[in-house]
């Protein structure tokens, strides 16, 4: 690599993962959760089979910024969650 920063590890990638999985848990509203995971699972497939360290370093580290961003919005949108469960909850 140029930048001379080794690619994440295998351990590092599934910790990120669990990460975002974890993150989307915290969101109060169901579509949001829901995105959020869906989101993650996709991402995680479309680049599983990335062909070179410098793609999978860029990966991890848009990664790394997106579990930022939803550890944010998490904290956020529990500020503002509706008091009224969605249809899909209420059905458990």
């Amino acid at each position: 690599m140029a930048s001379g920063v080794p690619p994440p590890s295998r351990a590092e990638i599934l910790s990120l993962f669990r990460s975002l999985l974890r993150t989307a848990r915290d969101f109060a509203d169901y579509n949001i959760r829901e995105y959020s995971k869906r989101r993650t699972i996709d991402a995680f497939r479309q680049n599983k089979d990335l062909p070179d360290p410098l793609s999978v370093s860029a990966a991890y580290s848009d990664g790394k910024s997106q579990l930022e961003v939803a550890r944010r919005q998490a904290i956020v949108y529990a500020l503002y969650a509706p008091k009224v469960k969605s249809i899909m909850e209420n059905k458990l």
